[in-house]
């Protein structure tokens, strides 16, 4: 353990800790292991989620209130008390009368609800005849013309509705995507992928790579000066968090100052609000390539370049897991502490760091 520290430059508080989370992982001590803790983060975030709803809907129903007719109000009630709420409370709730509801659950139905209700039976049996395919216009064609019926198309598009009855949809035609005519961020960095200093350019871009149990989708930062992998996120689907996590890392271990640039392409990864939001936040300038140009980020092509030769395509990868370890093992021990790099003197990404800090501090 105290090797393993060494090589990943961690205190040996850090490795003890992480295998004693193992350890409660596996049940060799009593504690909360990591899927509780997962799952209790889970549900704290999905009940702040929830009372977010709460409010909106809250907000939304005083809005709609006033619109909406007593009637329609009653048959909610109806439907909220079939799955066990409170007639009061939802009378309360929707401000209206608790004994008008009553009222109008005893009252007998009207023409016009006979009416539908026998209509809405007859459209059912259409839409099954029709193997569940037919929509609205198709139902009120068979209904007027087949079955000589007099009804509006309006009417059949309600009852529809009401009865969650819909057609399938047609073939999607194809059709020309053109490249965005304004681009999320401009490029600022025109190709010139030389700096002087360290934190002053990152590139950043996600690699996938397939196992027998699925796709390993990793995204690395990565800085132009050293050359040194800041930051990486290794995930099973290719989402907007795989790359805030490797940027968050970034960002934690480098402290950046402002006005340091963030390169990427024009991945709906890197073009997500949050992705955005925080460079902006942590005072980075977005900054994106040409698009369908694999120049525009070419120091970050040249490292996948190099780690498909060097460790992808060398073996066939049986579990996500093998390969995300390899992965890691990969960027941080023999990417930023052993490969020797023709851009940095043979140096290593370390090395050149540490070298470059000794020259500045004398």
């Amino acid at each position: 353990m105290p090797q393993v520290a060494r090589e990943l430059d961690l205190s040996d508080a850090t490795i003890y800790n992480w295998r004693r989370q193992d350890e409660i992982d596996t049940g060799d001590h009593p504690g909360l292991s990591s899927p509780q803790a997962a799952e209790l983060a889970t549900a704290r975030r999905r009940i702040r989620e929830l009372e977010e709803e709460v409010l909106i809907l809250n907000r939304a129903g005083e809005k709609w209130k006033p619109e909406v007719p007593p009637k329609e109000r009653f048959v909610l009630i109806a439907e909220l008390t079939d799955q066990g709420c409170s007639i009061e409370r939802a009378s309360r709730v929707l401000e209206v009368s608790a004994v008008g509801f009553y009222a109008w659950r005893q009252r007998p139905p009207s023409e016009r609800a006979i009416c539908h209700a026998w209509l809405t039976d007859v459209i059912r049996e259409v839409h099954e005849e029709s193997f569940q395919t037919y929509g609205a216009r198709r139902v009120y064609a068979e209904l007027t013309l087949g079955r000589g019926l007099t009804v509006g198309r309006g009417a059949v598009e309600l009852l529809m509705g009401r009865a969650g009855l819909y057609g399938l949809p047609g073939s999607r035609k194809s059709r020309l995507i053109l490249p965005k005519k304004f681009t999320t961020a401009g490029d600022l960095v025109r190709r010139e992928f030389t700096r002087e200093a360290t934190d002053q350019l990152w590139v950043t871009d996600i690699i996938e790579h397939p196992t027998r149990e699925g796709k390993v989708y990793c995204c690395v930062v990565l800085d132009i000066c050293s050359r040194k992998v800041v930051g990486w996120s290794i995930d099973y689907s290719q989402t907007a968090a795989v790359a805030t996590n490797a940027f968050g890392m970034a960002i934690q271990a480098r402290r950046p100052p402002n006005g340091a640039v963030i390169h990427s392409d024009h991945g709906v990864q890197f073009t997500s609000w949050a992705f955005t939001q925080r460079a902006l936040d942590s005072g980075l300038l977005p900054s994106m390539g040409a698009v369908g140009s694999c120049y525009g980020n070419a120091v970050i092509e040249s490292l996948w370049g190099r780690m498909q030769v060097e460790l992808l395509n060398r073996r066939r990868w049986n579990t996500r897991l093998e390969l995300a370890n390899a992965i890691f093992e990969y960027l941080e021990i023999f990417h930023n502490r052993k490969r020797r790099h023709s851009s940095l003197g043979m140096l290593t990404p370390t090395e050149y760091e540490t070298m470059n800090r000794v020259i500045h501090v004398a």
